[in-house]
């Protein structure tokens, strides 16, 4: 018998989002691409497993289908308010790998409203102070199961 991980929510977020090919895609319509084609073009996936991954997307209530076209059946891929949700996740994922992976290109620079490259800076809600990752304790913990 093996044991069962903490429940937690980085495993349920993986268990939807945490798959090569879900997150390319989630790159590609976070960037306005939307037709199934230009998806799989972009990532590179094959078309089977990119249609499986759209479609756990759609189930999980991270993209919609939207339909452009009746004859054949078409549909655009967009982002709901979950999936709009990720973005913020989806940019320091690529920062990471800008600073710590080494990709041959050049790192993609975003500009943000106020004319300046975007760079995050995670704060806390309540008083606004940068957030020190490593002073951080948990409140409540998921639980480790041993079954």
């Amino acid at each position: 018998m093996g044991t069962k991980g903490r429940d937690c929510s980085i495993a349920g977020a993986l268990a939807v989002i945490g798959e090569r090919w879900t997150l390319l895609a989630l790159r590609e319509v976070s960037l306005g691409v939307r037709r199934f084609d230009h998806i799989a073009r972009n990532t590179g996936a094959s078309r089977d497993i990119l249609a499986a991954r759209l479609r756990k997307l759609v189930d999980a209530g991270v993209l919609d289908r939207v339909p452009y076209q009746d004859n054949p059946p078409r549909h655009d891929y967009v982002l709901t308010e979950a999936g709009r949700a990720l973005r913020p996740i989806l940019h320091s994922l690529m920062e990471w790998g800008d600073r710590y992976v080494t990709t041959g290109e050049g790192p993609t620079a975003w500009e943000h409203t106020c004319g300046d490259e975007l760079h995050l800076r995670h704060t806390c809600e309540s008083c606004g102070q940068p957030v020190d990752f490593d002073a951080l304790r948990p409140l409540r913990v998921g639980s480790v199961g041993n079954t």
